[in-house]
């Protein structure tokens, strides 16, 4: 008796889940003759082709100087005067909310507030607070906009740059250069619409970058970030064989086209004929990489106005003035990490040596831009993955102390590319703890980037394993009153 109970069930069971496994199919049929490219990786359903803009747009062109490791909006653009009188008095629970700490704080028993070693001073017609730690920043201060109500949802350093670049905190998604690259493709036909620099601070804690950051996600891989590199070979495998001239490479390059081209019409997969489109344009940056990471031909007044760094290949400095000389030549988004902004410890001294690396040639790029005429269509951004605390990490004294990682709010700066410039934008209370104007999510700040260069960011998807992706993934609005 148990036993044909038993064995009703399992029959009732297996009825059951054929008899839905059925209309699964079945619905699944009907949707794929109502809308042939569901399963497609494709892109909306609104008639949009990639490559053209949805809109007319004000930016072609992103340079992106990334502060990774998360610079101190309290040392560098957010004037709080009020924590130097409330300096090693317990940040108030009132004011901290409950907000969840790293594993570096967690176990404190006190949270001393700190106010700024340095003093800031306004600048402009704009009258912006700038640190005395950016003069060169400050010569420029009305031709940038200052957000300083920027926040985040993670507080580490992998899941916050993950997010700014991908807009979701795990792997395996587009960056933002991918999505502009599939969005808008290329304007020079013989570089890449996606390329990416590093350079690291002479002190500091170094967090590290990964390819994942530049990587193209689901996207074709046509569309994935390329290094250039300050060594022999700016770009890796990109030169010919000892023994192989031009003329050689051109009939290689032919004859394994053809090859791939079989292969394609034989299995059908697109990264075929990625491939061949990667083949074709490594041969033709072997004619214009070189000639783009040549500095030796800049004059004078331009390499003074970078600094001498300029002239010493993998620093800040030379990146910044190869990321104008990538992007005058049509590279999409040129992508820059800057490491060493990790200050736990010993802020005052690593900071004013990372902000002295960097202030001269960020500052030398808008101005560079600008006297070329092509700030008005190239968008600068400067900032980090998120902010510091307004305490000490661990002990401090008058002279020393370090800051910890603080997701709710930090500053950024834009310029260029429809931007409304010296100005302003977002406030944050009398501690620098909290947002008390304007917020600004990452998502926020993603959806103004791609709509200055004429992209709507709900409807730049790619439809991937049965759910349409972005950027912004569901969140996200245009900071209107940035825009000029």
């Amino acid at each position: 008796m148990e036993k044909d109970f038993l064995e009703h069930g399992l029959n009732f069971n297996r009825r059951r889940f054929l008899s839905r496994l059925s209309l699964g199919l079945g619905s699944v049929a009907l949707g794929s003759l109502l809308v042939p490219d569901i399963f497609n990786g494709d892109s909306s359903d609104s008639g949009w082709v990639p490559g053209i803009p949805h809109f007319a747009p004000k930016a072609k062109r992103v340079i992106y100087l990334f502060q990774n490791g998360a610079p101190s909006q309290l040392e560098l653009f957010d004037y709080k005067p009020r924590l130097r009188d409330l300096m090693g008095q317990d940040l108030p629970d009132s004011v901290r909310r409950g907000q969840r700490l790293t594993g570096m704080t967690a176990n404190q028993t006190s949270f001393p507030m700190v106010g700024s070693f340095v003093d800031f001073k306004q600048y402009g017609d704009s009258r912006s607070w700038i640190s005395d730690l950016l003069p060169h920043t400050a010569r420029v201060v009305d031709d940038i906009c200052i957000i300083r109500s920027m926040y985040t949802e993670a507080i580490n350093h992998d899941p916050a740059l993950t997010f700014f670049q991908t807009g979701a905190q795990q792997g395996n998604r587009p960056s933002m250069g991918s999505w502009l690259s599939y969005g808008l493709g290329s304007e020079n036909k013989n570089l890449p619409s996606f390329t990416v620099l590093l350079s690291k601070g002479r002190q500091g804690n170094n967090q590290g970058v990964y390819s994942k950051l530049w990587s193209s996600g689901f996207l074709d891989s046509v569309h994935q970030g390329v290094q250039f590199s300050s060594g022999d070979d700016p770009v890796l495998y990109l030169k010919d064989p000892d023994g192989m001239n031009k003329q050689e490479r051109r009939k290689f390059l032919d004859h394994l086209s053809q090859l791939n081209q079989i292969s394609y019409e034989e299995f059908g997969d697109p990264e075929i004929s990625t491939k061949i489109q990667q083949y074709e344009m490594a041969y033709r940056m072997q004619t214009a990489v070189p000639d783009i990471m040549d500095l030796s031909k800049e004059p004078d007044d331009i390499i003074k106005l970078y600094g001498s760094d300029s002239m010493i290949p993998g620093t800040f400095a030379a990146n910044c003035l190869l990321a104008r000389k990538l992007s005058e030549n049509g590279v999409r988004f040129v992508q820059l990490y800057h490491q060493g902004w990790d200050h736990h410890g010993n802020l005052p001294n690593d900071i004013a040596s990372q902000a002295k690396e960097v202030d001269q040639a960020s500052a030398a790029l808008i101005t560079d831009l600008k006297q070329r005429g092509l700030l008005d269509e190239t968008l600068v951004i400067w900032g980090g993955e998120f902010g510091r605390t307004n305490y000490s990490q661990g002990k401090w004294t008058a002279g020393n102390y370090g800051r910890d990682h603080h997701p709710r709010c930090f500053s950024i700066w834009m310029a260029g590319g429809g931007i409304k410039p010296g100005i302003s934008y977002g406030e944050t209370d009398e501690f620098g703890y909290n947002i008390v104007k304007d917020p600004v999510h990452v998502h926020d700040f993603q959806a103004t980037i791609l709509n200055q260069l004429g992209l709507n960011h709900e409807k730049l998807v790619f439809k991937h394993l049965g759910r349409r992706y972005r950027l912004t993934d569901v969140s996200g609005k245009v900071i209107n009153d940035i825009l000029a």
